[in-house]
């Protein structure tokens, strides 16, 4: 499970790698040669992805609050996910800026529109550590909604309406239950195209956080019985069809301009589908520990925080260059991520930083 929620967010860094190439794109460094590959790719990734990553978050919130409690619970994301989120801001986002400065100075281009009047709360946004403040906000959410129906309805029922919650939740066909909010913010947002948007400021938006605290919530029920993820598991070759043709048909909503309860309805199922399939496959195959995927779930998290100003100075290096986009984007990441990694090991894993993130330090070997 932790190599699925490290491989969520290694699979951002991707994701950025791949934005120069989109058709029209508006990313802070737009290659010359865009591709037609790339998008399709950033679909696929972008349909699930987030809604994946808050899911698992609220599944491993559900199990450290029953062990430890809820005040330990809170401190722990407190200093975990909010102070990262504050610390971390001007290396992952300002750095950003000057690299974007950087880049039109180079190529000579002009300032994008919205560079021009843009308000504070835009320019000191959150940038791409919204994920961050999103997961805060869920995880205050789900425990105020817990306390009050511990006061209301006393643990006992809770905790009855929890596990049946949770195994619904993991009954055949039971995928469209989660897809329901995942559906409801991308009305709310009034568009299915380019899927859920992240939130561009710190104040909190009605439409990605009804689909990322749906998600987390559902990751929280699912911890409710042991056996949830193992149903599941067995389900996934089933997840697996409905993904992809439910993939397919998303792509052609967004491309044909379904309306919008429908597209909105398609891109949810299709995406938690590969939720569930993720999930499934993980729980079947991985049930032993493997260093190598424990080791990258480890990093995960510092090379999430990190990537950004590395991967975009990559890609203002290759920018220009008539490589074919697989060779470009494969150079940047390797570059960054062997950037990152070192860092990590030598930086990060057995010194304070890592007690930090990670929640312990490991010996340096």
């Amino acid at each position: 499970m932790d190599a699925l929620r490290g491989g969520a967010l290694l699979l951002g860094i991707v994701l950025h790698a791949l934005m120069p190439f989109l058709p029209e794109s508006t990313w802070m460094v737009v290659d010359s040669r865009p591709s037609a590959l790339a998008g399709p790719i950033v679909f696929v990734i972008h349909l699930f992805r987030m809604v994946l990553f808050m899911m698992l978050a609220g599944y491993f919130g559900s199990m450290v609050l029953h062990r430890r409690g809820t005040r330990a619970y809170l401190g722990d994301r407190t200093k975990r996910i909010l102070l990262p989120a504050i610390v971390f801001w001007p290396v992952a986002v300002m750095s950003t800026w000057l690299i974007s400065a950087l880049n039109l100075h180079l190529r000579d281009l002009p300032p994008p529109p919205a560079a021009e009047g843009a308000s504070l709360w835009l320019i000191f946004g959150p940038g791409v550590l919204w994920f961050l403040w999103t997961l805060m906000e869920a995880v205050l959410i789900v425990v105020l909604v817990r306390a009050v129906l511990l006061r209301t309805v006393g643990a006992e029922r809770l905790g009855r309406a929890a596990r049946r919650l949770g195994r619904l939740l993991s009954s055949p066909g039971a995928v469209l239950l989660p897809a329901v909010p995942y559906a409801v913010g991308l009305i709310l947002q009034g568009s299915i195209n380019g899927g859920t948007r992240e939130p561009l400021t710190l104040i909190p938006e009605a439409s990605s956080l009804v689909t990322y605290v749906g998600a987390f919530a559902t990751g929280w029920l699912l911890f409710a019985q042991r056996d949830n993820l193992h149903r599941l598991a067995g389900q996934w070759p089933a997840h697996l069809a409905a993904a992809v043709a439910g993939t397919g048909v998303a792509y052609l909503a967004v491309e044909q301009e379904f309306p919008l309860a429908i597209g909105a309805a398609v891109l949810a199922v299709a995406g938690w589908c590969w939720v569930y399939t993720l999930l499934g496959v993980c729980v079947r195959y991985l049930r032993r520990e493997r260093p190598a995927l424990r080791y990258l779930a480890d990093s995960s998290y510092w090379a999430y925080l990190l990537h950004l100003p590395i991967l975009l100075l990559c890609e203002l290096v290759l920018v220009d260059l008539t490589w074919p986009m697989p060779v470009k984007v494969g150079l940047t990441l390797v570059v960054t991520m062997a950037l990152l990694l070192s860092s990590y090991h030598l930086l990060v894993r057995p010194r304070a930083l890592g007690a930090w993130l990670n929640g312990r330090r490991h010996p340096l070997r």
